[in-house]
């Protein structure tokens, strides 16, 4: 069965227009939901916001522009995010911190317009 694609317009290509900042200031705001679910336990809310925020940073991944350091940094914050949100958390994040990461993008995009 062929997995739903949740950003049917970016995945079409539209999302590799976007700067970095653009891209992860975006999937900022799903984390975020995400984050907010999971505090008031909704699992439901929970799962579209990673799925939606996941799907958002595999695009990201697929991204030839951002070979190199910049890669491995953008796969760890899948990494951590997914440790966090539906893992054992490893790596002791928190809510605040992981806003706090993908903010700083979302304000350098808005900065940059």
């Amino acid at each position: 069965m062929a997995e739903q694609v949740l950003h049917a317009n970016l995945a079409a290509g539209r999302w590799h227009t976007l700067t970095l900042d653009e891209q992860l200031g975006n999937i900022g705001s799903d984390v975020g939901r995400a984050i907010r679910a999971k505090a008031q336990s909704d699992d439901v809310r929970l799962q579209g916001a990673l799925e939606r925020a996941l799907e958002l940073l595999d695009l990201t991944l697929t991204d030839e522009r951002w070979r190199g350091p910049r890669l491995r940094e953008i796969a760890r914050a899948r990494e951590v995010v997914c440790d966090f949100l539906v893992g054992d958390n490893n790596y002791e994040s928190n809510g605040e911190s992981l806003d706090a990461y993908f903010f700083a993008y979302a304000l350098a995009a808005r900065r940059d317009r």
